[in-house]
């Protein structure tokens, strides 16, 4: 027999109906007067009684919920949170929720139906999403009313969803430019697709590399598939190219890794670039050169903008973050600038 407190036990001894005792917990006491108010919440306090948070929150017309949904990509392979981009945001938007009086909640979802039956279960105050596509935000769009956030994603039309986007781009091209001026002229860009945010980081790189060679070289989606890949390339790639600059820094840590255990003096041999700039690019060796985004601030623009859009202000509904290059010891020099 539990000894837990319950709703009825406490409305028994201060005479009160269970229905006052309620509306008091959940905050729904406007018609309640303030001395059975303070007598409800002394009883609560002096007895421990223990709410359901869930219950209290879905009760309320504001749950103060802020729902992050991730695309369930097969390309992470039921890994999404190993992955260092989705680990570090996560981080930082759990930190920016929580300051800002807000909970926060995560799922991982394949299609957009997921996302809009997890947001009226739980009664969302707003939405934060990662890694759909733009068919699935209009959807999203369409379908929804609670303010919506594109967290990491490419979209052109940015009605009624705000879209918190890094210049791409320019990544790409201080990357490009910084290994021009490094002597490299024969440059390797891996990604496993040639569009939206991989595209305008392959096209900033081959701007910004000048008249070098900058050839596109498309990997598998899937670990295993890339590792025979790998396998069957590097030899001809180390021979082709003097650097490979990866679109982000998972794949790049990821060659360099295989790399290293073909016994290749990287340093000397090959040089690789990464981007997004992770915490795993400093725990490598060697330190990995990428093109770092700020994910504190990208984080704290994506909660700035769910609150204004929640209180019905006008904001700019596509707000986009500059890069920074950090470089480090993965992109070794070969000559000097011509």
């Amino acid at each position: 027999m539990s000894d837990r407190i319950r709703i009825k036990d406490i409305a028994d001894e201060l005479g009160l109906s269970t229905a006052t005792i309620s509306n008091v917990i959940h905050g729904k006491d406007s018609k309640v007067s303030q001395e059975t108010i303070k007598r409800v919440q002394e009883l609560i306090e002096e007895r421990g009684y223990i709410p359901s948070m869930a219950g209290i929150l879905l009760a309320r017309n504001n749950s103060r919920i802020i729902g992050i949904v991730i695309n369930r990509h097969t390309k992470y392979e039921d890994e999404i949170f190993s992955d260092n981009f989705i680990s570090s945001s996560l981080n930082e938007l759990s930190q920016e929720i929580e300051r800002s009086g807000y909970f926060m909640m995560v799922k991982t979802a394949a299609f957009y139906e997921e996302i809009v039956k997890f947001a009226s279960m739980w009664n969302m105050d707003g939405l934060i999403i990662m890694g759909f596509c733009e068919s699935d935000y209009k959807k999203l769009r369409d379908s929804m009313h609670i303010p919506c956030v594109v967290y990491d994603g490419y979209m052109k039309n940015t009605e009624k969803i705000c879209n918190i986007i890094i210049d791409n781009y320019d990544g790409g091209f201080q990357m490009g430019k910084y290994i021009y001026k490094m002597g490299h002229r024969r440059a390797v860009c891996l990604s496993d697709n040639f569009i939206c945010m991989d595209k305008e980081r392959i096209e900033g790189f081959r701007k910004g590399f000048a008249d070098g060679k900058a050839d596109f070289l498309k990997i598998p989606v899937h670990k295993t598939e890339r590792y025979i890949f790998y396998e069957q390339n590097y030899k001809q790639i180390v021979k082709d190219y003097t650097v490979g600059f990866a679109v982000s820094d998972e794949y790049a840590i990821e060659f360099m890794h295989f790399l290293q255990k073909k016994k290749l003096d990287i340093p000397k041999e090959f040089s690789i670039a990464g981007f997004d700039g992770t915490v795993m690019g400093e725990k490598v060796c060697p330190e990995l050169t990428s093109v770092k985004q700020d994910t504190k601030e990208r984080a704290k623009k994506a909660m700035e903008a769910l609150i204004a859009l929640k209180e019905g202000k006008n904001i700019q509904m596509e707000q986009k973050l500059k890069v920074l290059l950090v470089v480090r010891d993965s992109v070794n020099c070969i000559g000097v600038e011509q």
